[in-house]
């Protein structure tokens, strides 16, 4: 097992990686404080390993509530039945509520955290590689609206991050796959050195090898880590891991959440930025190539929805968090490596560059 730390003071928290650490359960125990926990899982995630996380709070007073599967369900409505059931039982504020599963379920997990009782512990326990090495870290917790993704939430730290290496082998394809696009930025937008390891080690994560896995995470979530211990409220830097977001978060909205996968259409928003990037003459040809051909071998997509309009687009895209004063602020990377986030750049560019993700076929299979 591997063991990392979130540096925030008083609130600082660890983050544990291995194999079996469910099967065991003391780190999961170890994050627990209070006599009650609330399990938050999801239909799919629940009966696989919802009961090895209870016998690990075995002693404790433990209730359990399994939410729909999917971005759809990221929703207010969706969280009345983990409110309704901390209230029937009489949860104190000492109790803790333990996400259990993706990026969905650590999401809306936290953010029932952040607001019952004004805010109880929670612990991260993600089972996803998407989960694992980027929304589980640094506090991040939301429900989806249908006019913009994310827009309704709050940063409520954990106090632990349990990471079971094991869980990937029940991880679908397109799933695993989604994990990748995270792992990709990191190396994107600050660590040229981290890129170009995973251009040698894609084919061992895509199959799937332990130790390749196990180098994967950590490097991310020591990148996420430091980037949330030195701004953690995203103020500045933090900003940088939201590379691809802005044009994801506009394709995960107009098309209906669900369609596509949050990874696949950072992936592609990802691409985006790259192109923008070329056209202002930041990023050469060859670093656009190296990235999208990194995608590629993730098995990720590589051009955004042919029924997403250019207008569209942008009108989305000036739903988002880093927008200023209508203007739409972009995560573009300068170099691999490097990235700034910016609003100054031309108009023009952004117009071609979304015109030609429409334009050109996609090089990866069709998410629908």
């Amino acid at each position: 097992m591997e063991q990392l730390e979130v540096d925030l003071g008083e609130r600082s928290y660890p983050i544990h990686i291995g194999p079996g650490l469910l099967e065991h359960g003391e780190r999961v125990r170890a994050g627990i404080r209070g006599h009650q926990a609330l399990v938050v899982t999801n239909t799919t995630v629940g009966p696989l390993y919802a009961e090895r996380v209870e016998q690990a709070l075995a002693g404790l007073e433990v209730e359990r509530v399994e939410l729909p599967d999917g971005e759809a369900y990221k929703t207010l409505d969706q969280l009345d039945p983990v409110f309704t059931r901390l209230l029937e039982r009489g949860f104190e504020r000492g109790a803790t509520i333990v996400a259990l599963g993706g990026g969905v379920v650590g999401d809306m997990a936290g953010f029932a955290a952040a607001c019952y009782q004004r805010g109880v512990p929670f612990v991260q326990v993600p089972t996803t590689l998407l989960a694992q090495v980027d929304s589980s870290v640094g506090g991040k917790t939301g429900v989806n609206h249908r006019l913009g993704k994310n827009m309704i939430g709050a940063f409520h730290q954990p106090r632990a991050v349990v990471i079971d290496t094991d869980t990937l082998a029940t991880l679908d394809e397109r799933q695993f796959a989604a994990g990748l696009a995270e792992v990709i930025k990191y190396g994107v937008i600050g660590d040229a050195d981290f890129f170009a390891w995973l251009e040698e080690h894609m084919g061992a994560l895509t199959e799937r090898d332990p130790a390749a896995l196990t180098t994967a995470i950590r490097r991310s979530c020591e990148a996420k880590a430091a980037i949330v211990a030195a701004d953690e409220r995203e103020g500045g830097q933090r900003a940088l891991l939201n590379l691809g977001h802005t044009f994801g978060h506009a394709i995960e909205t107009g098309i209906g959440y669900g369609r596509w996968l949050h990874g696949e259409a950072v992936a592609v928003g990802s691409l985006m930025a790259a192109e923008l990037a070329r056209r202002l003459g930041w990023l050469s040809d060859e670093e656009v190539h190296r990235i999208e051909a990194l995608t590629v071998r993730a098995g990720l997509p590589t051009r955004a929805p042919a029924d997403l309009s250019r207008a569209r687009f942008l009108e989305l895209m000036r739903v988002d968090k880093k927008a200023r004063g209508g203007e739409i602020r972009l995560v573009l990377p300068t170099a691999i490596g490097n990235a700034t986030v910016t609003a100054d750049y031309d108009p023009e560019a952004l117009a071609a560059t979304l015109d030609e993700h429409h334009a050109l076929p996609a090089r990866s299979v069709s998410r629908g």
